[in-house]
C-alpha cells in the first residue's frame, strides 16, 4: 500500500464546507493548512427538496478553489464527504457529478451514524484516554449526530434531522425570534430526542462535549458575555435565552464573540442545543476543536495504513449473518486470481478492485441467513441499506450491486451504467461462485482470464472439462447468460501448453 505524508479531508456540509490539510508523522496528524466557506447548503433546499441553482452557484465556486488548493494530490490521499443536505436532495446526483468535476476528487455520501462515528473519532484523538464514557453532540446545518463511546470507539450513534439552519429557516424565518417561534423549535427538538433518551441521558456518560461550529458558537458567546465561566451550562443557555428574546431579531443581537456568519443560524442552534441539555440532563458541556474532517483524516490513516474500519464491518456481518468462512474464502481467493488476469487487459485500480471484489467475496451469501431463495437479493440489500461502518453509500450501493449480479439473469443490470471495470468484477465473482458450487477444495485446472473487443475469454484445460461435465455445462449456460446482454464470454478449452499459447493468442 502507498504511504503518504499528506492528506486532506473535505467536509461538504449543510452549513459550511470546510478542507483540512495535515501532515502525517508517526501514525499522528498535524493540521497544514484548512480552508473554510459558509454556503448555507440547508438553506437552498426546496420544500421539495430540490437544492436551488442559487445554493449550488455558491457550493461548486468553492469546491473549484478547494480543487485548485489540491491540485497534484493523489487521489487515495483525499477523500470528501457530503452530509444530510445532500443525503437527502432529489438533485444530489447531478450536483454531484458538476462537484466532482471541479474539485477533482470522488464525493462519498454518507449515512448519518457513520458521520457520527466519524465525528467520534476526530474528537476521540484529540482528547485524553479513558475507559468513561463521554457523549459527544455535533450540531450540523441540517442534522444532529449524538455519541456515546469511550477511549476511540463509539458505542451508541444516532443522527436526528435537525440542524441550526433548517431550524432557524423554518422557526425563525428573517431572523425573528418570538416566544412561541422559540417554545415550538425546543419542543420539536424534545420530542425528536425523546425516543433515544433513555439510551444517551446522563446516567450513561461521565462528561458531554460539543464538537460542532454551532457548539464553539454558543460556547464563545457564552463566555464572551460572561453567561457561563467554561463551555455551554445550564444557567448559561438561560440567560441567552432571555437575550435572544429581549432581541426579537437576530440580526439586532448585541452580543459580544457573535460572528456575522454565525448570527442567521443561532436561534436553531440554541433551540437545538437547549433541547439535548433538558431531554439528555446536561448541565454543563466542554467544547472540541476536533470533529468530522479529523475523523476523515484518522480515518482515511487507518484505510491508507491497513487498518481499515471497513474491513472490521466485513468481519463483523460475516459473523452476524453466520457467513460460512471457508466457503467465503474459497470465492475469494480464486476471484482474485481471475481479477488479477483479467485486469491485464482492463483499466483498474488493481488494490481498489481486488479490495472491493474481496469484501464481496466475503459477503455474497449473507441473504442465506434470511432464505435460499433469492438469497442474493437479500444479502444485496442487506449491504445496501444496513449501517456499515466505515462505508460510504456509494461504496455500499457498488457492493450490493456485485452481491446482487452473483447469479441469476444478467438482464437486471442492463439498466445500471456499468463500465468495464464493474462487468470485470462481477464475471470474477460469477465464475468463482461457479467452479466452488461444490463448497469443497476441488482441485481447479489452469486457467487465464482476458478480455478484448468486447469479449471476456477463459481458456482452460480441456480434460479438467471433460472430468467435469457438470461445470463445462453450466459455463455454456454462463456464456449464454453474457451473450444474452451483448457481451462475449469465450470459453477456450487446452489440451498442451501450446494449444495454451494459441487459445491465449487467439481469444
Amino acid at each position: 500500500m502507498q504511504e503518504f505524508t499528506t492528506l486532506a479531508a473535505i467536509d461538504l456540509g449543510s452549513n459550511s464546507f470546510r478542507l483540512e490539510v495535515a501532515r502525517i508523522v508517526d501514525d499522528q496528524i498535524y493540521p497544514l493548512d484548512s480552508l473554510k466557506e459558509t454556503i448555507r447548503l440547508a438553506g437552498g433546499l426546496t420544500p421539495q427538496k430540490y437544492l436551488d441553482e442559487a445554493a449550488q452557484h455558491r457550493a461548486l465556486a468553492c469546491l473549484q478553489c478547494f480543487g485548485e488548493r489540491l491540485r497534484g494530490f493523489p487521489p487515495h490521499a483525499v477523500r470528501a464527504v457530503g452530509t444530510n443536505t445532500l443525503r437527502v436532495a432529489k438533485n444530489a446526483a447531478a450536483f454531484l457529478e458538476k462537484a466532482e468535476a471541479l474539485l477533482g476528487f470522488p464525493i462519498d455520501i454518507i449515512t448519518g451514524r457513520e458521520e457520527a462515528r466519524l465525528i467520534y473519532l476526530g474528537v476521540s484523538h484529540r482528547l485524553p484516554p479513558t475507559d468513561e464514557k463521554r457523549l459527544v453532540v455535533d450540531i450540523g446545518g441540517g442534522s444532529t449526530e449524538l455519541i456515546i463511546g469511550s477511549r476511540f470507539t463509539p458505542h451508541e450513534t444516532e443522527s436526528r434531522y435537525m440542524g441550526c439552519v433548517t431550524y432557524s429557516q423554518r422557526y425563525f424565518p428573517d431572523g425573528k425570534i418570538t416566544r412561541n417561534a422559540l417554545n415550538s423549535a425546543e419542543l420539536a427538538a424534545r420530542t425528536e430526542l425523546r425516543n433515544m433518551a433513555g439510551d444517551f441521558s446522563s446516567p450513561h456518560w461521565r462528561q458531554a462535549i460539543g464538537s460542532s461550529g454551532t457548539a464553539r458558537a454558543l460556547a464563545e458567546v457564552l463566555e464572551a458575555n460572561q453567561f457561563s465561566s467554561g463551555g455551554i451550562t445550564t444557567d448559561g443557555l438561560a440567560k441567552l435565552r432571555a437575550e435572544l428574546l429581549k432581541a426579537k431579531d437576530s440580526k439586532k443581537l448585541n452580543l459580544a464573540a457573535l460572528r456575522p456568519e454565525r448570527e442567521p443560524v443561532i436561534a436553531g442552534g440554541f433551540a437545538i442545543m437547549s433541547a439535548v441539555f433538558a431531554e439528555l440532563g446536561v448541565a454543563q458541556m466542554t467544547i472540541s476543536s476536533s470533529g468530522l474532517r479529523e475523523g476523515l483524516l484518522y480515518d482515511l490513516l487507518g484505510r491508507i495504513s491497513r487498518h481499515d474500519t471497513r474491513d472490521g464491518t466485513v468481519r463483523q456481518f460475516m459473523q452476524r449473518y453466520h457467513i460460512d468462512r471457508e466457503q467465503a474464502m474459497r470465492v475469494e481467493e480464486l476471484a482474485s486470481a481471475l481479477l488479477e488476469q483479467v485486469g491485464e487487459f482492463v483499466s483498474l485500480d488493481m488494490d481498489a478492485a481486488q479490495q472491493q471484489l474481496g469484501w464481496a467475496a466475503k459477503l455474497h451469501e449473507a441473504g442465506l441467513d434470511i432464505a435460499n431463495s433469492s438469497y442474493h437479493k437479500h444479502g444485496a440489500y442487506i449491504v445496501g441499506n444496513a449501517d456499515m461502518p466505515g462505508f460510504s453509500r456509494t461504496e455500499q450501493r457498488s457492493l450490493g450491486l456485485l452481491i446482487l449480479a452473483q447469479r441469476g439473469a444478467l438482464g437486471k443490470l442492463q439498466n445500471r451504467q456499468l463500465d468495464t471495470r464493474d462487468w470485470a468484477l462481477i464475471l470474477a465473482l460469477r465464475l468463482a461462485i461457479l467452479f466452488y458450487r461444490s463448497r469443497t477444495d476441488i482441485p481447479l485446472p489452469r486457467f487465464h482470464l482476458k478480455w478484448r473487443a468486447n469479449t471476456f475469454a477463459l481458456s482452460l484445460e480441456r480434460c479438467w472439462l471433460q472430468k467435469n461435465r457438470l461445470a463445462e455445462t453450466m459455463l455454456k449456460a454462463e456464456s449464454r447468460e453474457w451473450k444474452n446482454i451483448g457481451i462475449g464470454l469465450k470459453i477456450l478449452p487446452f489440451g498442451t501448453p501450446n494449444e495454451h499459447l494459441t487459445a491465449l493468442e487467439t481469444a
